[in-house]
């Protein structure tokens, strides 16, 4: 989720960070064995507030809810560029990309045996609207309605080729209407003072709240939460573990648990602490690139710099930049960003086509747009780590590629609320940024087109640039797959050429298993996706 947009998950996810810190060490045996009764240990450091799926947008929450509900699509593995029907069984997409019809699947049923129908969809989408909670956001302005017991009808008010992508949010997982209805819960204007049905989905009493292959068991946001099969499973993928167990650890503890364990994953662990387990035969250690970017802006409104709306300043800090000095701020693992949509996105560039430092045209650049005498703020939240990357680092190291080529640059670091309201108000020239993900797909970063929030926030209104403001009005009516990822190349072509944006990097993910695990994989939707975990 992205820590920096001024929605109610924004806020959210800034608070996980205090918490995420401070996570408290659980106790919890490490028991199972390689028959499918075997028990299934994660440990990840909880953030964790509710289990309750409409009311829940925090990933230690995804990962118990994507066991206990299911959504009308989800992904497979890691692959988070093709969403794939679950619930669904056909749909379709009108032409201005503003109505969708999903056709659901007519043999689920939920854990208690209840059909699961378009009413129950309803019903889901509607508590989620109007609890107003943290993944409200996730239907702005999308209306739900059935048509008939089967279909579901989605109306956005503004083309939204993103809902396959955002229906694999385990926010929108589909309850048991009837059941939730009985325990207070209401889909109704006003459910977020109405509702009261949060306590018993937060219970094992709800064991017929969901149709996925487990049930919820135990329920703590502070030690463990532990999952049990679900015997009336209606899909083919049945649960493979007799228990799942998901404990708060914080990182060096899962560093240790995770060499002594079996059928465990440690989700939280950093570059550094993975290199010391590489040997190890027993696990499966993968680092890769996760889906925060960090980028650099130059601000293109004339009233907040003379210097940084100029473009030949622009195209000098775009190849001054040492990518390759800079991914390495990050360890293992990370790779330079090629554009500002993530590697692992629909629509992202190849890696081939990253930006390539060329000190030459910098240095002709930069003396072209007169500001090389000119000293320059370069700000960035200084008591902010992500992915195991300090800001205050990568700001000094992007200050030092750029002295090497003739500019001056001051650091001018603060803290995250004071500098997150300085960016919000369109009043930084210079700095330092970082965007994650609210969902899976290339829409949710048409926010850097001109005018759009990001773009906005860099000086860059709507009209700048009518070229990709063309293409970015394309990309939302585009709903096939291969029509989307071209057009989505092509506005980070653009962006890349002319855009106020310089994408630095992608952090490193680490994701350790124990060998004695298939299919064991970090998926960024669901950290790690329970039902598609077995034992070897």
């Amino acid at each position: 989720m992205n820590r920096f947009r001024t929605r109610p998950g924004t806020r959210a996810a800034l608070a996980a960070l205090a918490i995420l810190a401070t996570a408290a060490v659980a106790s919890g045996a490490t028991t199972g064995s390689s028959a499918p009764s075997a028990t299934l240990v994660v440990d990840r450091s909880f953030e964790i507030k509710t289990a309750d799926p409409q009311r829940a947008f925090e990933p230690t929450a995804a990962i118990v809810d994507r066991g206990i509900y299911d959504t009308f699509f989800t992904y497979k593995g890691g692959d988070l560029a093709h969403p794939r029907p679950l619930l669904v069984q056909s749909w379709s997409a009108s032409r201005d990309a503003k109505t969708f019809v999903f056709r659901l699947r007519r043999n689920v049923h939920f854990a208690d045996g209840t059909p699961l129908t378009s009413a129950d969809a309803v019903f889901s989408f509607n508590r989620l609207i109007n609890l107003k909670g943290n993944p409200s956001f996730l239907l702005d302005g999308v209306t739900v309605s059935k048509r008939g017991k089967y279909a579901v009808v989605l109306h956005s008010k503004t083309p939204n080729a993103a809902l396959p992508s955002i229906l694999t949010n385990t926010s929108l997982g589909i309850v048991n209407s009837k059941l939730v209805r009985k325990h207070g819960g209401t889909s109704a204007a006003g459910g977020d003072k109405n509702d009261k049905a949060e306590k018993w989905l937060n219970s094992s009493a709800s064991r017929g709240a969901g149709s996925g292959p487990y049930l919820l068991q135990r329920y703590s946001t502070t030690s463990q939460i532990t999952l049990v099969p679900n015997p009336r499973y209606w899909g083919t993928r049945k649960a493979a573990f007799k228990t799942v167990v998901i404990r708060n650890m914080i990182a060096p503890t899962q560093l240790i648990n995770i060499q002594r364990g079996k059928h465990e994953v440690a989700i939280d662990l950093s570059a550094d602490q993975a290199q010391t387990i590489r040997g190890n035969k027993r696990l499966n250690v993968k680092t890769g690139p996760s889906t925060w970017i960090f980028w650099l802006f130059a601000n293109n409104n004339s009233a907040i710099s003379s210097i940084t709306p100029n473009k030949q300043f622009q195209t000098a800090v775009r190849y001054a930049l040492d990518y390759r000095s800079i991914v390495s701020v990050a360890g293992p693992g990370a790779i330079q960003a090629p554009g500002m949509i993530p590697s692992m996105f629909l629509g992202s560039l190849p890696r081939k086509e990253a930006i390539k430092q060329n000190l030459t045209r910098a240095k002709a650049a930069l003396a072209a747009s007169g500001a090389g005498s000119k000293t320059i703020q370069l700000e960035f939240p200084s008591d902010l780590t992500i992915n195991g990357v300090p800001f205050a680092s990568l700001a000094q190291r992007v200050q030092a590629n750029l002295q090497a080529a003739g500019f001056h640059i001051e650091l001018a670091g603060a803290t995250v609320g004071t500098w997150l309201q300085k960016y919000r108000d369109g009043k930084m020239a210079f700095g330092l940024s970082l965007w994650g993900p609210d969902y899976p797909d290339p829409l949710d970063y048409l926010a850097f087109m001109p005018g759009e929030l990001v773009g906005t926030r860099a000086g860059w209104p709507a009209g700048s640039d009518p070229a990709i403001e063309k293409l970015a009005a394309k990309a939302r009516i585009t709903t096939k797959a291969g029509a989307r990822q071209t057009v989505y190349r092509q506005i980070q072509r653009r962006l890349n050429a002319v855009g106020p944006f310089f994408p630095l990097l992608q952090p490193t993910q680490v994701f350790v298993s124990t060998r004695d695990l298939k299919n064991a994989v970090f998926n960024a939707q669901y950290q790690v996706d329970v039902t598609q975990v077995a034992p070897r």
